[in-house]
This record gives structure tokens, C-alpha cells and sequence, in this order.
């Protein structure tokens, strides 16, 4: 595997404003509608989405969030879910390369898809120590990644959320929301 570095990803949202047709894809659409599952209802105080690439989970969680943080490591990635995210007074974007320290002390739902994988062990490990700091006690994560490997990923996709899980030094009530042969989410409850 060779992984993909941020500047190709920036350069691929400068080029393509939906590269991996998340918006027009019907995949994404059921795995968007098992993320939203993951969360309830709503309306939750204070969400935030990590790795927000372009948007389209922004403005499908947005409506449930009180306050939503939709961060993005990647200047074209950011500028991508600000547009999404236009006329939403209560939901911003923010440039955030992680780990690093979170735009809110305190979140009550944490979304974290597609972007594991991409990390490096430690980097993975930073993060997942960063975002269970901000957790308040009873937070809802919701974790949605691919099964399978692809060439760009820096680590193996199989146990990413697991291994994600143990490097916050939490514990966690675990459900399966939807597995499918591609990807599977999962929602996890702070205990």
C-alpha cells in the first residue's frame, strides 16, 4: 500500500468537486442513511465530523446538530463542505489536520468516516485519544469505514475501528448499524 498524502487529496477536490460521487452514489446514500440511524434523531447539542472531505454527511447531519463542526484536513476539502454547508447558520467547516487539538472542548456526537485507514498507527492513536477526551460521558461515535484495502490506505481497513476504539483508552458499548460486503458502521456508546 502507498498512501495517499493530504496534497493529493487537496488536488483531487480542486479537481473534482465529488471524486468519489458521494452525493450522487446510491452506496453512499444507504451508508449515510446507516450513520444518521447511528445517531438518533437528534437534536444533539454539539456534533462534530471528522474528515468532512466535501460535505455531502455534513448536510445530511447538520439537521440534527445544534452546533456542527464539520472539519477537513485540506484547504479544497474545507472550502467544499463551507459551500455545502451555506445557509446553515448553526454548522461551519473548519480546517483541521488531525491529530490536533478539536475546535469545542466537548462534543455529544462524534461522526468519523471514510478516514481511518488514512492515518498512520500513531497519528490514529493521537486522534483517538483527542476526540475520547472530548467526548462527554454518554457521547455517541459513530465510525463508518470500508472492510476491504485499497492501495492508497496507510493501514488495513479490517480492524481500523476496532483498533480506533482501544487507542482512546475508553470503553464502549458496540453496535453493528449496518455491515454490508463493502463497508460496515458502527455506533458506539461512551460508557
Amino acid at each position: 500500500m502507498k498512501p495517499i498524502t493530504l496534497a493529493e487529496f487537496d488536488r483531487r477536490f480542486a479537481g473534482d468537486a465529488d471524486p468519489w460521487s458521494t452525493f450522487s452514489n446510491r452506496d453512499e446514500a444507504v451508508k449515510r442513511r446507516a450513520i444518521l440511524h447511528s445517531m438518533g434523531p437528534g437534536p444533539w447539542a454539539r456534533v462534530l465530523e471528522i474528515a468532512a472531505g466535501n460535505g455531502s454527511n455534513s448536510v445530511a447531519i447538520a439537521p440534527r446538530a445544534l452546533r456542527l463542526d464539520a472539519t477537513e484536513a485540506t484547504d479544497s476539502g474545507t472550502m467544499l463542505v463551507a459551500s455545502a454547508l451555506s445557509g446553515r447558520n448553526r454548522a461551519r467547516a473548519i480546517k483541521l489536520v488531525v491529530p490536533n487539538r478539536l475546535p469545542r472542548k466537548c462534543y455529544d456526537v462524534a461522526v468519523v468516516a471514510e478516514m481511518l485507514y488514512y492515518l498512520s498507527a500513531n497519528d490514529m492513536a493521537g486522534t483517538a485519544r483527542i476526540l475520547a477526551g472530548a467526548l462527554r460521558p454518554g457521547a455517541m461515535l459513530v465510525l463508518a469505514h470500508h472492510r476491504a484495502d485499497y492501495p492508497d490506505f496507510a493501514q488495513h481497513a479490517g480492524q481500523v475501528q476496532r483498533a480506533f476504539l482501544r487507542a482512546t483508552k475508553r470503553r464502549w458499548q458496540v453496535r453493528v448499524v449496518r455491515r454490508t460486503g463493502r463497508w460496515i458502521v458502527l455506533a458506539c456508546r461512551q460508557l
